[in-house]
């Protein structure tokens, strides 16, 4: 199979490069090819535009990850733009060379996140069992995943994948959430009710693998662990993971004077369950935080 990644050298796409890489011709998408190969480190190929392949017919899947990172900065009306376009843009400009394509690619997977929902409290919802709340991280993954839909015919099915908060050591979020607490200082953000809905880094994989291979799925899955936590129980479970206290409470209005509405990530949240990734046979290796903070610090 040959397939093309955008956004491969973030932290999904890296891990997902590493899977296909020894069974699959893999192409990515990256503005820098030569830092990208240094990341990688794989035998891959690189294109810098989409421009350079002229018929999307020698793909046999395309998958979609690229994106500004949404929660790294203030959201300004300059940086709300930038998440949007670089979600936007690039699905757009995937889904016409798709579309074009004499032998279109037999499946299109594209990012998303549990943002769709919007804030939720404590309300477990599904695909299937949902009101979104309108806000900012709705309207960015609704049209992320109608332009990502717009590919779907009877040759190419589409998936979009929403993803939750995924744990992997040293990277990404949890990177980030590590760190205050290995300095002894850690704990709960507002008071910690707010639901984080999350996922470990293999099992966000191994369910991008599962849906680039099962022919049956198409549309909408929720890419997060069965047991979704709330920020004060993933606070402690975190603590005990690294050994280290779990003591202090960042207040509301601190993160809202350092971040402003990009807080609101941070300090609302979703009850987000994985319902249709079960009910088609998928089995988490990490279903419970315990477990999965525990493989990623033992």
């Amino acid at each position: 199979m040959h397939i093309l990644i955008t956004g491969g050298t973030g932290l999904v796409g890296r891990h997902l490069v590493k899977a296909l890489v020894t069974k699959h011709d893999i192409t990515v998408l990256t503005r820098n090819a030569e830092r990208a190969s240094t990341i990688l480190k794989q035998n891959i190929s690189f294109i810098q535009s989409l421009d350079e392949i002229n018929d999307f017919s020698k793909f046999d899947a395309v998958i979609n990850l690229a994106g500004e990172p949404i929660a790294d900065k203030r959201w300004t009306s300059h940086q709300k733009e930038k998440i949007c376009k670089s979600r936007w843009q690039i699905t757009q400009k995937l889904v016409k060379k798709i579309n074009e394509a004499a032998t279109p690619p037999e499946v299109f997977i594209s990012g998303s996140a549990v943002g769709y929902y919007g804030r939720q409290g404590k309300k477990k919802i599904s695909e299937h069992d949902h009101q979104v709340h309108e806000e900012f991280t709705h309207t960015v993954c609704k049209e992320w995943e109608a332009i990502a839909q717009q590919a779907k015919s009877e040759n190419t099915r589409v998936c979009t994948i929403r993803t939750g908060i995924v744990l992997a050591k040293g990277k990404g979020a949890l990177g980030k959430m590590a760190v205050p607490f290995k300095i002894g200082i850690g704990g709960k953000l507002s008071d910690g009710e707010q639901m984080m809905s999350w996922i470990h880094i293999d099992d966000e994989v191994a369910a991008i693998l599962f849906l680039l291979n099962n022919e049956n799925c198409a549309g909408a899955y929720n890419l997060t662990a069965p047991a979704p936590v709330t920020n004060a129980e993933f606070s402690h479970q975190l603590a005990r993971a690294l050994h280290r206290p779990n003591l202090f409470t960042v207040p509301a209005f601190a993160l809202r004077i350092m971040l402003g509405e990009t807080a609101d990530i941070l300090l609302t949240g979703q009850c987000v369950l994985p319902a249709r990734l079960q009910a088609e046979g998928f089995t988490f290796q990490y279903p419970s935080l315990e477990k999965a903070l525990h493989a990623i610090y033992r």
